[in-house]
C-alpha cells in the first residue's frame, strides 16, 4: 500500500512548494526556518531572492548573523533570537542587512519559537524587503521635519488654513506680523484679518485650485494688523493634496512689503517733484534762450549803431572789450539754446537713417579739413544697416566726432581715422577710432562729457562739442563709451537702436 501513495505525496509536497512560492513572490515575503535539533536552517526562494544569493544556496546557521549590517543591526538581531531561544518571545522588527552582492537593504523579520516539553526546538519566521517602503518614510519624514523648522522659525508669516479658510496653525512670524496670539487666530477666519478692499481679490484662483486646475498663486494684497492699521504683504498660497489629488489644506506665506510700498510712494513722490523741476529747468532754459537772445542781439545791433554814427568810439580802450564781452554772451545764449533743444526731443520724431550715407554725408561736408590735413580713412560700414535717429542730430554727432579726432591730431603725425559699424541681436554699435592726442581718463573720465570741459590747447576749442555729442546720442536713446590712451589715440563706441 505504501508503494502506491508515496508518489502522491511527493507529489503533493512538491505541489504544496510551488503553490507557496507563488504567493511568496505575489506577495514579496520570504520564510525561513531554523532547526535547532539538527541545527539546520532553511531559506524560502524569495528569501533567497532578497539575500542576492543562489537558487540552491543552502544557508548555514553560524554564518546567517553575518548577512546583517555590523553593529547595532547585527547585535540587535542577536539579542532578539537569544530571547526567543531562552525565553520563547517572538520578535517583529527591521533591520539593514547587506546582500552577497554587497547591496544593502532594509529588512523586516519576524520571528516565532517552537516549544515541546519547555525546550525550544526551533525558531521559524517571514522575510520581507522593506527598502523602498522604508526610504520613502525616511525622505517623508526629513521632508516634514524641514517643513516643521522653517515653518516654525521662518521670519515671515506662514500659516495652515483650511479649505474653508479657517486658521489651522499659525507661526511666530504671522503672530508677529498683524500682532494677534496664536489663539486669536485659530478662533477667526482668514477674510477677518483682511482688508475690506481686498477679501474678493484671489476668489478666482481660490476656485481653480479647488478643482484642481491650478497648485499655487501669488497675490499683494493688504490684512489688517490688531492696532487697526494696514499692512501690505504678498500672499503666496498652495494647496496641499493626497494621493488621490483630493485637496486637504493650503499653506500660506505672507511677507511683509510695508516699508517697500513706502519707497514706492516716496519714490513716485520724488519722481513727481523732479519731473516738476525738470519741466521749470526746462521753461527756464527756453526763457534763457529765447528772452536773453533778443536782449543779446539787441545790445549787438546797439553797438554796430554806435560804431556807424560814431565812428570815433571804437578808438575807446573800452569799446573792443564791450564788443567781446556781447559776442561771448551771444555764444553763451546759443550754447544754452542749443542743450535746450536737445532735451525737449520727441522721440516720435525718430526715423530709420542709413549710417553709411550719414557718414559721407558728414565727410563731405568736411572735405576741405580731410584733405588739408592730409586725413588717411577706413571706413567699414555696411550699406544695409539702418538706425532710428533724427537727421540733424545724427550729422551733428558724426561731424563733432571727425572734426575733433582730425582738431586734437598729434603735432607731425597724419590723423588717421577709422569708421567702424556693426549690428548686433540688440543695437548698432557705430564707433569713430584716431591716432591723436589721445585723453587721460584716468584724470578726466568723469568730466569728459561736461560742459565747457577742455582738455588739449586749441584757439577753437570751446569745451562743447562733446556734451553736445553725449546729449544728443542719449536723446536718441542710445549709449556713448569711449576708449583712449594719451599719445596713441581715442576711440568712441556709440550704441544706437536700429530699425
Amino acid at each position: 500500500m505504501s508503494t502506491d501513495t508515496s508518489p502522491t505525496i511527493l507529489s503533493d509536497e512538491i505541489h504544496d512548494k510551488d503553490f507557496l512560492s507563488t504567493i511568496e513572490d505575489s506577495l514579496a515575503i520570504g520564510s525561513w526556518d531554523l532547526d535547532i535539533t539538527s541545527n539546520t536552517l532553511k531559506w524560502s526562494s524569495f528569501t533567497k531572492k532578497i539575500h542576492e544569493v543562489a537558487a540552491d544556496y543552502t544557508p548555514e546557521v553560524s554564518q546567517a548573523i553575518f548577512f546583517y549590517k555590523e553593529g547595532a543591526h547585527r547585535e540587535k538581531i542577536t539579542l532578539l533570537f537569544q530571547a526567543a531561544l531562552e525565553t520563547g518571545q517572538q520578535f517583529d522588527d527591521e533591520f539593514i542587512i547587506v546582500t552577497a552582492k554587497g547591496n544593502e537593504k532594509w529588512v523586516r523579520a519576524i520571528g516565532h519559537p517552537k516549544w515541546e516539553n519547555n525546550i525550544c526546538t526551533g525558531v521559524r519566521g517571514i522575510f520581507q524587503d522593506i527598502t523602498e517602503k522604508t526610504l520613502e518614510t525616511k525622505k517623508t519624514v526629513i521632508k516634514e521635519k524641514q517643513f516643521r523648522s522653517l515653518f516654525d522659525y521662518s521670519l515671515t508669516g506662514m500659516a495652515l488654513l483650511s479649505l474653508e479658510g479657517h486658521w489651522l496653525k499659525v507661526n511666530h512670524g504671522i503672530c508677529k506680523l498683524l500682532g494677534y496670539s496664536e489663539q486669536e487666530f485659530l478662533n477667526t477666519h482668514f477674510k477677518e484679518h483682511t482688508h475690506l478692499d481686498d477679501q474678493k481679490k484671489g476668489q478666482k484662483e481660490l476656485k481653480l485650485m479647488l478643482s484642481d486646475q491650478l497648485d499655487n498663486y501669488q497675490i499683494e494684497k493688504r490684512y489688517l494688523h490688531k492696532n487697526g492699521s494696514s499692512v501690505h504683504c504678498i500672499l503666496s498660497l498652495t494647496i496641499v493634496r493626497d494621493s488621490d489629488r483630493k485637496p486637504k489644506h493650503f499653506i500660506a506665506n505672507i511677507n511683509d512689503i510695508s516699508e517697500i510700498e513706502k519707497g514706492k510712494n516716496k519714490i513716485t513722490d520724488l519722481l513727481t517733484v523732479s519731473s516738476k523741476q525738470n519741466e521749470r529747468l526746462l521753461n527756464f532754459a527756453h526763457i534763457v534762450s529765447h528772452n536773453l537772445r533778443s536782449h543779446g542781439g539787441n545790445l549787438d545791433m546797439l553797438l554796430k549803431l554806435k560804431k556807424e554814427e560814431y565812428p570815433e568810439v571804437i578808438t575807446n580802450e573800452y569799446f573792443p572789450l564791450i564788443e567781446q564781452a556781447v559776442e561771448n554772451l551771444n555764444e553763451t545764449i546759443q550754447n544754452l539754446n542749443d542743450v535746450a533743444i536737445y532735451n525737449s526731443l520727441d522721440n516720435n520724431k525718430l526715423e530709420p537713417l542709413n549710417i553709411l550715407q550719414y557718414t559721407n554725408n558728414a565727410l563731405s561736408t568736411i572735405n576741405g579739413v580731410i584733405i588739408a590735413n592730409q586725413v588717411d580713412l577706413n571706413i567699414t560700414v555696411d550699406k544695409n544697416i539702418t538706425i532710428k535717429a533724427i537727421p540733424a542730430y545724427l550729422d551733428s554727432i558724426i561731424i563733432n566726432l571727425l572734426t575733433n579726432a582730425i582738431k586734437y591730431k598729434r603735432p607731425g603725425v597724419n590723423p588717421k581715422i577709422e569708421i567702424e559699424a556693426l549690428q548686433t541681436e540688440s543695437h548698432v554699435m557705430y564707433s569713430i577710432t584716431d591716432n591723436g592726442l589721445g585723453i587721460d581718463l584716468e584724470k578726466h573720465s568723469t568730466k569728459l562729457f561736461g560742459m565747457y570741459n577742455v582738455f588739449h590747447k586749441h584757439k577753437e576749442a570751446r569745451g562743447l562739442g562733446l556734451f553736445i555729442v553725449k546729449n544728443q546720442i542719449e536723446a536718441l536713446g542710445g549709449t556713448v563709451e569711449v576708449e583712449s590712451t594719451v599719445g596713441q589715440g581715442t576711440k568712441f563706441i556709440i550704441y544706437f537702436n536700429y530699425e
